[in-house]
């Protein structure tokens, strides 16, 4: 699958990895900080952004969609960063191709198995009737019945577009990730190692990364450091744009 992405900047290579319900756009401010030292490839992830969308979905077709890539633009030993399920794409990729990359950035996921938790906000994606709707307030007014959080419904709603026809649509693959979410939260596996140099950030404020899961990280991860972000929350790159790219360059070199 040939997908969209986003280049900036100059230097070693960076590839970043979005998470569920999001787009390359979403990093388009902790990339710039970025890309004053490396080059950044923002990829959108198969249905989402402007990446084709397919009935395939989940991680480990995912981490295949990031060989492809990484293989099509001839990139030499990336970085690859990943937050969230792009952190677990990211985490399926080093297990199966390790050798291809340098070095593993984990942004608020664990390689455990995660339950489902969107089923509220896929009810209100799924509750806008887009035939009828005539201004993005009103889509905003019908998922705040299911979100109270305005930033978040701000950032779910930027999947919503008008199409060539000037009828709004949805960029994300709706009806497959309400079917197949599921998949986002599947384990890394049983008795698989990764030896590269891998740095898990997380955000303080959030519960992603539980304490008790530094064992199973440091199982799994040969080579590995964990990093808190005091005051940020899963959307730590976001929300703490400086401290997460300090980290970023601390550890990149």
């Amino acid at each position: 699958m040939k997908l969209h992405y986003r280049e900036l900047g100059q230097g070693k290579p960076v590839i970043v990895l979005h998470g569920v319900f999001g787009t390359s756009d979403n990093w388009i401010t902790p990339a710039k900080i970025l890309s004053e030292q490396y080059k950044l490839y923002l990829l959108d992830q198969r249905n989402h952004g402007q990446s084709p969308h397919s009935d395939e979905f989940n991680n480990s077709i995912m981490a295949e969609d990031l060989k492809d890539f990484i293989e099509a633009q001839n990139i030499l030993k990336p970085v690859v960063i990943g937050h969230s399920m792009g952190g677990k794409v990211a985490m399926n990729f080093a297990v199966r191709y390790g050798h291809m990359i340098d070095k593993l950035i984990v942004a608020d996921i664990a390689p455990k198995y995660y339950p489902p938790h969107h089923q509220k906000i896929l009810q209100g994606l799924n509750s806008i009737d887009l035939k009828n709707l005539k201004t993005r307030q009103e889509a905003d007014e019908q998922l705040a019945r299911y979100e109270s959080d305005i930033s978040t419904r701000q950032f779910l709603l930027k999947n919503l577009y008008r199409n060539d026809n000037n009828e709004f649509a949805w960029r994300i693959n709706l009806p497959v990730i309400t079917e197949k979410i599921n998949n986002v939260g599947e384990a890394l596996g049983e008795n698989v190692r990764v030896n590269i140099p891998t740095l898990f950030i997380r955000g303080g404020n959030s519960n992603y990364i539980k304490k008790e899961d530094e064992i199973l990280i440091e199982k799994i991860f040969a080579d590995v450091r964990i990093e808190t972000i005091e005051g940020a929350g899963h959307w730590v790159h976001a929300e703490k744009g400086k401290e997460f790219g300090d980290l970023v360059k601390k550890f990149v070199g």
